[in-house]
């Protein structure tokens, strides 16, 4: 992986929980990393759903690997957070290859 492919700034985030001054579980996100990244590809996709045509934006990093990334993470790109819905290795724990989608609008 050459280094300057990676010209993006990712963060790749954990759901945490917290108890507040009230004593309530609050749950939040932390950052786990800040990495490098490239962007591979950007799309929106059309998926036909049961409430009818929705868009999804669907998007591509590859990063360095980094050890414990799960699909219970999320990767936070321009202010935007995005789901992980797969995590694929790159060669021998090269690098990482992260396909998200884009939550909310």
């Amino acid at each position: 992986m050459r280094a300057g492919a990676l010209d993006r700034v990712i963060d790749i985030q954990r759901s945490t929980e917290s108890v507040n001054g009230l004593g309530q579980v609050v749950t939040g996100w932390s950052t786990i990393a800040t990495m490098r990244a490239q962007k591979v590809e950007a799309s929106t996709a059309e998926f036909m759903r049961a409430f009818g045509a929705s868009t999804e934006t669907a998007i591509v990093f590859r990063i360095r690997f980094l050890d414990g990334v799960t699909l219970a993470d999320r990767v936070s790109y321009e202010g935007a957070a995005f789901n992980l819905i797969e995590v694929k290795e790159i060669g021998r724990r090269k690098g990482l290859e992260l396909r998200c989608t884009r939550i909310g609008p």
